[in-house]
Order: structure tokens, then C-alpha cells, then sequence
């Protein structure tokens, strides 16, 4: 049967003080924790199984709250993610899950989450987002790795002269009146050797993609995953960085 090698970390970065991102593998979640050693883990593909990031929203309360919620209810449910349409529905019941502790809470009012992953079962790869953390396929093209973008960044396009933007215009929460959310969404074959990389923009958007492709190359899963953070880290660190690289293999 083939099965999935998932290489992970999550880190706070050099400027903030605590890390609001969280992750999800399968029925492991990371919540707010902080390594730099990168953990593997390995799951037979057989029921879905969701590998996902959530950055929580800065410049808003809890949004460590916010991330964790979102991935604990991904690991609970994912196994019964089969289709385009569970998926959707899921998502949109983590955007109602965040909102109503919000309702719960006065503390957390206005607290939000992107989110971005795969759920991967024997037959296809779903993809999905919302928000501007991101998915990529890892291509091999003349022996190098390069990135491939799946995911659709919920952003306007940046003003001349930079790659990025810090507006974010779709989250899993975010307001203090609920609204609802479209997630993006698609489908891919299961192909065995394919490798993804699920993150947060703390890796992103300090590091160009010729970079970060450069620091793939040549490494394991597990190696690569620390090369990644460390790009990140020596571009200044200035979000939390949180990271999984995945392989389909046989």
C-alpha cells in the first residue's frame, strides 16, 4: 500500500513573540509549539488524511486560539474528508466552530485563521485554502527542484516593487460579524513520488521560490525541511514559520 512521509516544524521566527500558527497530520496536531527539529511522521494512504497549516491572524486577539481550533477539528474529522464537496462543507464548519467560541467569548472577538492543505487518500489529492498560507507541488525539471503554486492566495496583488502583500481578503474568521467563506478547492490524481510543501507565509514571504527551491535540492525530506526554516530565519524571520513537506511513496 503506498503511504505518506510527512516532514514538519513550526517555529515563532526571530521577531514575535509567541507563534500563532498550528498544523495538522493525519490525527497529530502542533499547536503553538515551537521546535526547530524537523518531525517526521508516516501514514499508510488508505482514508483520507488532511496535512494542513494555520496561520492565525496578527494584528487580531487569540490567534493562536484561532489556528488551534481549526486543526484540531481537521484531525478529528479529516478521515471522512472523501470529497470536494466534504471538504467545503468542513471548512465551512471550522469558520462557524471559530466564530461561535468568539460569541462565547468576549476575548476572542474578531480572532481568524488562514488555512492550507492537502487531504490525500490512495486514489486523488485535494487541495485547499483560504486566506494566503499556501500549497505547492515540487517539481523536478533538468535534475532541480522547483515550486509549483496550487493553492490561491486570498490577497490583492502587491504595490510595484515588492512580491508580497500583508492584506488578507478571506479568513476563517477574522470579523466581529460572522460571514461566511468559499474555500479554493482541487483535485489531483494520487501519483506515487509526488512531493508537496504545505506552509505558513512566515516561510513565504521572506524567502523568493528560486530559494527556497535551492534549498531543496540535494537534501532528504527531513534535512530539507530544516534548510527551508533556516532560509527563512537568515532572511530576518520576521513571522512564524511553520512548514510540512509530504511525499506520496510506495
Amino acid at each position: 500500500m503506498p503511504y505518506i512521509a510527512v516532514s514538519a516544524l513550526s517555529h515563532e521566527g526571530l521577531i514575535r513573540d509567541h507563534n500563532e500558527d498550528s498544523l495538522v497530520i493525519g490525527p497529530w496536531t502542533l499547536c503553538a509549539t515551537v521546535t526547530e527539529s524537523p518531525q517526521t511522521l508516516l501514514f499508510p494512504l488508505g482514508s483520507p488524511c488532511v496535512v494542513a497549516v494555520a496561520d492565525g491572524l496578527g494584528g487580531h486577539p487569540a490567534g493562536e486560539v484561532a489556528s488551534s481550533l481549526t486543526v484540531r477539528r481537521l484531525a478529528a474529522t479529516g478521515s471522512g474528508l472523501d470529497s470536494e464537496e466534504a471538504v467545503r462543507a468542513e471548512l465551512r464548519a471550522c469558520n462557524e466552530t471559530l466564530y461561535g467560541a468568539a460569541a462565547a467569548d468576549p476575548d476572542l472577538t474578531g480572532m481568524g485563521t488562514t488555512v492550507a492543505g492537502l487531504v490525500l487518500s490512495g486514489e486523488q489529492v485535494l487541495v485547499f485554502n483560504i486566506g494566503d498560507s499556501q500549497v505547492f507541488e515540487i517539481l523536478e525539471e533538468d535534475g532541480k527542484p522547483r515550486l509549483h503554486q496550487l493553492s490561491t492566495d486570498d490577497s490583492p496583488p502587491p504595490p510595484p516593487g515588492r512580491r508580497t502583500t500583508n492584506i488578507v481578503t478571506s479568513t476563517l474568521g477574522g470579523t466581529v460579524a460572522p460571514r461566511e467563506v468559499e474555500p479554493h478547492l482541487r483535485r489531483l490524481p494520487a501519483a506515487p513520488g509526488t512531493r508537496y510543501l504545505v506552509c505558513s507565509d512566515g516561510l513565504t514571504d521572506p524567502v523568493p521560490p528560486e530559494e527556497l527551491a535551492a534549498a531543496l535540492d540535494g537534501h532528504d525530506d527531513g534535512r530539507a525541511a530544516f534548510e527551508l526554516w533556516r532560509a527563512a530565519i537568515d532572511a530576518g524571520g520576521p513571522d512564524n514559520i511553520t512548514l510540512a513537506l509530504v511525499r506520496i511513496d510506495e
